[in-house]
């Protein structure tokens, strides 16, 4: 069956970043990088798109290779913005999130690509995009540099289950086709050491970062609601649990909270029948992805009740933004607290996640605002969009030294 593949070359006006491009030395050499993964959704695919501009802004001829049939309007949209940056195109064909027969055209189609373009740099996001990056076959006469970010995915498996054995396994085979891990936590890197093993191929943690202009200050809106969660809706990510949460404080403390739960996923109408079985159809409200400071500035705290996270952007525009948070001590969540890492809550522990939700809406407004603008200092000196981008440009360039 062939690969349906476009190469998108689009003239619309793009959005200004809100950031400095990288900056490059004239004496450092003009890479091509391919930077290829899956689903054009969520963190990892705000990650490559912040990734590729600066790229893109600080001299570098950049290309984005991805899924055709995930993303929707908001991701076609993100693309065509990106797309006159990128010199190298834009190119979609169907993938599955899952390993699928299709993976073999897929691969097909990126070795065509890289062939055709002489990437000096692969580089794979997730699971999938570092399978196909680290596998696909480029032709003689050239050498990329092959480099690997994961972002939770195959790392956030529960530990000795079958398929967790099977991907650490996969990951630990694909080693020897990498040449540089770039790391987005020091979680995530020491998912690596615990389950894979240690490895002679070069390691860095280049946290996420984001822009200047996202530190401005959430303006309430009218009348907000007391809570919000934004995110994919799936049990993973802990929804259930919050419920559970809202339905404690109403049962045992008299407490009723209204609560936004802004997203979507596979598992949105299993939620809303737990919301309603617990009586809480009146206080919960669901709407579809929007813009997250739109979101934040309808409700007094974010709540993120994740059983599993890597270093998760939604956390770090809410901190970076001064919104007071209540979150689970999970994944890379801590490096962003820092040293208010001791108020996180336990994941799958409804009652405390009820305690701490009680004591933030309840908090003297001053103190929480107070301890809200300490974080978002915090962040600020640590999760720069910048360095982000920079750190990655090094690590293709050690890879490289350690060719020869």
């Amino acid at each position: 069956m062939p690969v349906a593949a476009s190469q998108l070359r689009l003239a619309a006006d793009p959005a200004p970043l809100e950031a400095a491009p990288a900056p490059r030395s004239e004496t450092a050499p003009r890479e091509r990088i391919l930077h290829v993964f899956r689903a054009p959704v969520g963190g990892l695919f705000r990650h490559v798109l912040d990734v590729a501009r600066l790229q893109a802004e600080g001299g570098h001829a950049v290309g984005l290779f991805c899924d055709a049939s995930t993303g929707g309007a908001r991701a076609e949209a993100a693309l065509a913005d990106l797309a006159p940056h990128l010199t190298l195109g834009v190119t979609r064909v169907p993938m599955h999130r899952n390993p699928h027969p299709s993976d073999v055209a897929a691969v097909a189609a990126l070795s065509r690509l890289a062939r055709r373009l002489e990437p000096t740099v692969l580089h794979g996001h997730g699971s999938k995009g570092g399978l196909f990056a680290r596998l696909v076959p480029v032709g003689t006469g050239i050498r990329p540099v092959r480099a690997y970010t994961p972002h939770g995915g195959s790392f956030n498996y529960h530990p000795g289950t079958p398929l967790h054995r099977l991907y650490m396994l996969a990951e630990g085979l694909l080693t020897r086709r990498t040449d540089v891990f770039l790391f987005e936590s020091d979680y995530i890197a020491g998912r690596y050491r615990a389950f894979v093993g240690p490895t002679d191929r070069l390691t860095r943690v280049v946290h996420n970062g984001i822009a200047d202009a996202e530190f401005a200050p959430i303006v309430p809106g009218p009348h907000p609601l007391d809570l919000v969660y934004i995110g994919e809706l799936r049990e993973a990510k802990g929804v259930p649990v919050l419920f559970e949460a809202l339905a404690r404080l109403r049962q045992e403390h008299g407490r009723r909270l209204t609560l936004l739960v802004v997203g979507s996923g596979p598992d949105e109408a299993t939620l809303r029948d737990r919301a309603a079985s617990l009586g809480l159809a009146g206080d919960v409200r669901f709407e579809p992805p929007q813009q997250i400071r739109a979101a934040l500035s309808r409700a007094t705290v974010m709540v993120v009740p994740s059983l599993a996270e890597s270093l998760p952007y939604v956390i770090l525009e809410a901190v970076a933004a001064a919104q007071p948070l209540v979150s689970t001590d999970v994944g890379g969540i801590p490096e962003i607290f820092g040293p208010a890492a001791p108020v996180l809550v336990p994941p799958r522990d409804a009652g405390a996640l009820a305690r701490a939700i009680l004591h933030k809406i309840d908090q003297d407004p001053a103190q929480r605002s107070g301890e809200a603008a300490a974080l978002s200092a915090f962040v600020r000196c640590r999760f720069s969009m910048n360095k982000m981008a920079n750190d990655g440009l090094a690590g293709y360039a050690a890879a490289r030294a350690r060719h020869g």
